[in-house]
């Protein structure tokens, strides 16, 4: 939307970079969200130093961008871990109007230990997955995964630790824990994503291992680590959380009573429209039991019924 111009004019795109290479080019932090394209349309850029970020995440990214309308082509990824690209932002240098140097790091937040109804959740997400393996539709070396960022999702890959999958491979918006820890135990071979959402801990850990992480983790533009032609290709099982579910297979992932908004749609959107199997994980109710998460119909639509397949509570 932004690089087609339905925002109109885009004075200034403030990018954050780990460090800025001899000859001018961004190297991204732990994060490339959109960088990219604001980059592309923004009349001045600012770019914010941030000495926090290790500076040997450079490596682990992989900037392309499909060509505007329209002159699109095809996304030539057919594996998780493709890289298609360069490892850093090339920008016009003329546009940029500002250099400042920052330590700061990111708002990372801690992960809940599992309690006991998470692991329930994540059981019987492991059981779904052992039945699919049944089915003939996945087999225990060629599991693709998309996972949304939260507690139930961290419980879930704690259990793919003690699981039979092996050579998993994550194809998603966000990396968390839970995808550091299948990495550190050669359960996950890759896990392409546009950004981190780690806990203070494996936030630190990750900037002092990074080089490490290197080999098995990939960075790109949100544009492309969301995008549908690509999901599609990989046929991958999409794992996200919700606020509630109707009994018809609507999903409300946003908006508390239809009106407050507590989340943005994330990626969600994209993965449960494109994936091979939609899934949403989720106890079955929130506030100590005060409100239920399954409700006869949502009070907000962002996935109907068409595309959300596979709904997992504790019970």
């Amino acid at each position: 939307m932004v690089r087609q111009g339905f925002f109109g004019k885009v004075d200034f795109a403030v990018i954050e970079a780990t460090r800025i290479t001899e000859d001018g080019k961004i190297v991204p932090t732990s994060s490339v969200g959109n960088n990219s394209a604001y980059c592309e349309v923004a009349d001045k850029i600012i770019i914010e130093v941030n000495s926090w970020q290790s500076e040997e995440l450079e490596g682990m990214h992989d900037i392309w961008l499909v060509p505007p309308l329209p002159n699109r082509i095809p996304v030539p990824i057919t594996n998780a871990g493709d890289r298609i690209g360069t490892s850093y932002i090339e920008v016009d240098q003329s546009k940029i109007v500002a250099i400042v140097e920052t330590d700061a790091p990111d708002r990372n937040a801690p992960f809940k230990a599992p309690d006991e109804v998470s692991e329930q959740i994540a059981g019987h997400f492991l059981d779904f997955l052992e039945n699919e393996v049944k089915a003939g539709r996945l087999a225990y070396d060629r599991y693709v995964m998309q996972s949304g960022v939260g507690n139930v999702p961290n419980a879930v890959m704690a259990g793919l630790m003690e699981s039979k999958f092996e050579n998993i491979q994550a194809y998603t918006e966000v990396i968390q824990d839970g995808m550091v820890d299948l990495i550190d135990a050669g359960k996950m071979t890759v896990a392409s994503a546009t950004s981190f959402s780690l806990s203070p801990e494996y936030a630190e850990k990750m900037n002092n291992e990074a080089s490490r992480y290197r080999d098995s983790i990939i960075l790109r533009p949100q544009s492309i680590s969301n995008h549908p032609e690509v999901i599609r290709r990989v046929g991958l099982i999409a794992t996200n959380g919700l606020i509630e579910a109707d009994i018809y297979g609507n999903a409300n992932s946003t908006h508390i009573n239809g009106s407050r908004l507590m989340n943005a749609l994330g990626g969600s959107g994209d993965f449960t429209r494109n994936a091979f199997v939609s899934s949403f994980i989720s106890p079955s109710e929130a506030k100590g039991g005060a409100i239920s998460a399954i409700v006869p119909f949502v009070s907000h639509v962002d996935h109907t019924e068409h595309d959300a397949m596979v709904f997992v509570t504790e019970y």
